[in-house]
């Protein structure tokens, strides 16, 4: 289960028992609990100034109304949904409870005469606050995820209104009806396309969120293969090949529509219960990771999993070895690795075990780390000949087949009715598609991360699918060599193969990527803009494409934004890996990302298609930096009055580009020639983003080990909490004007986000 920010609050290992499947949720709950913990850990003897008790006053109040609004959205949800209705409104009564307390115990104008009267307030009630916070964590987070199951229920009502349209289709027996039926159809899947679209952008698990991609470009794909395998059926009813193709592309429709409600929902409804396979990659970094954890356990764990797992992985390369198009050359060099590899690691369980019995530890450790070493360079010999031979063929192929003349010829043949001809083509295509899905299965071996892997198999169930289907439509053709109808579905089946051949291409280049170290496994943000903030933007502002001169000077702008992102990453690099789920990191990362896809359009790659993609992407990357802001914002006030300064001067800094970056994403123009100013402007703010990043990355890392290697000499690990506990308030941070007090910004916004779901 994903930990859920509850757990943070006032130090406690609180949990509130629902797993955050989206960053938006997350996102929502991350100023909270940062401003609530500020709050909590202040010191027990803070001075009461004037000016202190205002600003405390001004927060409790702002929770509280900010919270009376955020419960109205819920329960209004909860008498629209019966089936949440108990749920939902004990979370908000909880929410409301929670937030009036929390106005309570800062009402401390009157501390004085509060003490009197023995009211309770924050300063003499620590543990009351407290209480009161997790109360909140849990019933926001309660609220929230609720919703969110609103969300999911649009999603599947959504699809079931298309399945039910799709068994229509495939029975209609009239062009009049099918014409009717289709338009209908075609609005349901645009409706669907958005909801899931939303869907898989705000996802945080990345496997899904690829899975969720995958299904959706079937979607896209099948629709217009729908259309014209539905007009040729119904054009030649009595023809066997027509009706075949037309079965094939319903039944692939409806598992596609499948999977989306397995992602959104958890479930498996299709039988899919047993999980993807483990890659060659993954097994390998696994090997790596057993292999060197020998290291500290040396007198503990035994090593024969090591010996194992090593033969699990040979057996794996059978896949390359046993492929009739693997050269001799090729062949013989992955066994002749697999027997260093495995000569190696017998090495290493020798020297482990005369270790485990010698009690000279420094001399044994050495020549037990010479054997690691020699054992992970070997097996990673293994994997790079490996990805050279996927790789390799992959180009190969690609190049063989970039001209399309089998298809040309199974066109030219078919257009003649030369049933004939067509079968010894269809031959052809079939072993062409054998060769494409043995190399998908190759490159899904050393892909790299989880995600490609996923894209791998994506592209091997397509190929695998769309052979067929292309020489059924054929055969079609070629029984009805004159039909209009017949030739148009063959045209769209043979551009379906062309279009996944140059997603294989993409596919490739990403794979190289990421084994050169290239972060190749960037994320892709291509969400539809939620309900409200930006539906109108659709309508108004219309997407431009770049003529080749602008591309050129756009393209200079993107070799200098791509040199920062590398920047970036090499700095995230120099992070220790148990500080890669920091904060810090993990908004970079995603920051550097987003910075990535909008490198590629400059260069006319990757998914950004016009310039309306990239002004979202140029939204996305401004709302990430200020987030991150808001994060180091609650970071400088655990440090020292000179590193809190170095801090607050590089925030600022990107406070100041994520804002005119945000500014100009959002301004509204019109003509090319403004556009493309847009585009520039856009690249330029971008650019800044990524150049204050680099400054800040090593800041951060320097402060954060410095903060590790302070805790490390403290006496016990009671002291370091009650450290943490008296960390003093700032009246800046408590003042509700300087800061996103209590996360109440965050709140409205997502409440204003919340509120689509009232008119649905």
């Amino acid at each position: 289960m994903a930990s859920s920010p509850c757990s943070t609050a006032g130090g406690s290992n609180f949990d509130c028992g629902l797993e955050i499947k989206t960053r938006s949720v997350e996102q929502t709950l991350i100023p909270l609990v940062s401003q609530i913990t500020t709050l909590i850990n202040h010191k027990d003897k803070l001075k009461k100034t004037e000016k202190t008790l205002r600003a405390i006053q001004k927060v409790g109040q702002a929770v509280s109304v900010a919270v009376g609004r955020f419960v109205a959205v819920g329960e209004a949800i909860a008498l629209e949904n019966e089936e949440l209705k108990e749920e939902m409104s004990y979370a908000c009564f909880e929410a409301r409870k929670a937030g009036t307390a929390i106005a309570q115990l800062t009402d401390v104008c009157g501390v004085e005469q509060s003490e009197v009267d023995g009211r309770s307030t924050v300063f003499s009630d620590r543990t009351g606050m407290v209480k009161a916070a997790r109360m909140l964590l849990s019933s926001v987070t309660k609220v929230l995820v609720l919703a969110d199951r609103i969300v999911i229920k649009q999603i599947i009502s959504s699809r079931n209104k298309v399945l039910v349209t799709l068994q229509q289709l495939e029975q209609v027996s009239t062009f009049q009806e099918f014409v009717q039926i289709f338009s209908q159809f075609g609005n349901e899947m645009v409706e669907f396309a958005h909801l899931t679209g939303d869907r898989q952008n705000d996802l945080k698990d990345e496997k899904k969120k690829a899975r969720m991609a995958a299904a959706r470009a079937v979607l896209e794909k099948c629709t217009m293969m729908l259309l014209t395998a539905s007009k040729t059926c119904l054009r030649h009813p009595d023809c066997e090949s027509a009706r075949i193709n037309k079965d094939a592309v319903f039944q692939r429709m409806r598992l596609a529509l499948d999977q989306v409600i397995e992602i959104v929902t958890d479930a498996r409804t299709s039988g899919e219960s047993k999980a993807l396979p483990m890659s060659i990659y993954a097994g390998i970094k696994d090997f790596k990771g057993k292999v060197e954890g020998l290291r500290d356990s040396l007198y503990c764990v035994p090593c024969e999993a090591v010996a194992a797992q090593l033969e699990a992985l040979v057996e794996q390369t059978e896949d390359f070895t046993d492929s009739a198009y693997t050269s001799h050359e090729q062949r013989e060099s992955i066994l002749q690795l697999c027997l260093i590899t495995r000569q190696e690691t017998q090495q290493l369980i020798s020297t482990w075990s005369r270790a485990q019995q010698s009690l000279k530890a420094k001399e044994v450790t050495e020549e037990v780390e010479l054997a690691i070493l020699k054992t992970c360079q070997s097996v990673s010999e293994l994997r790079r000949e490996l990805h050279k031979v996927a790789v390799g063929r992959a180009s190969e192929l690609l190049k063989l087949h970039c001209d399309h003349l089998v298809l040309q010829a199974l066109k030219a043949a078919s257009g003649e009715g030369n049933l004939e001809v067509v079968a010894e083509y269809g031959r052809t295509l079939t072993e062409q598609r054998e060769q494409l899905v043995e190399t998908c299965r190759l490159l899904c071996h050393i892909s790299g991360t989880e995600p490609l892997e996923i894209t791998c198999i994506h592209a091997e169930e397509t190929f695998h699918v769309i052979g067929p289907q292309i020489i059924s439509a054929a055969q079609t053709l070629a029984l009805h060599p004159n039909s209009k109808i017949a030739k148009e579905n063959l045209d769209v089946f043979c551009e379906a193969w062309e279009s996944q051949l140059s997603d294989m291409a993409i596919l490739l280049k990403e794979i190289n990527d990421v084994f050169e170290g290239r972060r190749g496994d960037k994320r892709t943000y291509l969400s539809l803009p939620r309900p409200g903030k930006h539906s109108a933007n659709l309508k108004t502002v219309k997407a431009a494409k770049l003529d080749a001169e602008e591309q050129t000077t756009i393209a200079k702008l993107g070799l200098e934004l791509r040199l920062l992102t590398s920047d970036v990453d090499s700095e995230l690099e120099r992070w220790e890996e148990q500080e890669q789920e920091h904060e810090v990191v993990r908004q970079c990362q995603s920051m550097s990302s987003v910075a990535y896809s909008m490198y590629l359009f400059t260069r006319g790659e990757g998914l950004l298609k016009t310039t309306l993609d990239l002004f979202h992407q140029a939204e996305v990357l401004s709302e990430q930096g200020l987030q991150l802001c808001s994060f180091l914002q609650s970071f400088s006030t655990q440090l020292v009055d000179e590193e809190k300064m170095l801090v607050l001067s590089e925030m600022e800094k990107l406070a100041a580009s994520c804002q005119q970056l945000q500014v100009c994403a959002k301004t509204p123009v019109q003509g090319k020639s403004a556009t493309f100013q847009k585009v520039d402007t856009s690249i330029q703010n971008t650019k800044g983003i990524m150049t204050v990043l680099v400054s800040l990355l090593p800041l951060c890392n320097k402060l954060i080990r410095k903060s590790k290697s302070e805790r490390s000499s403290l006496g016990s690990p009671q002291h370091w909490r009650e450290r943490q506990i008296s960390t003093p308030v700032k009246e800046d941070t408590l003042n509700v004007k300087g800061s996103n007090g209590f996360g109440v910004k965050s709140l409205e916004q997502h409440m204003a986000n919340m509120t689509f779901l009232e008119s649905k």
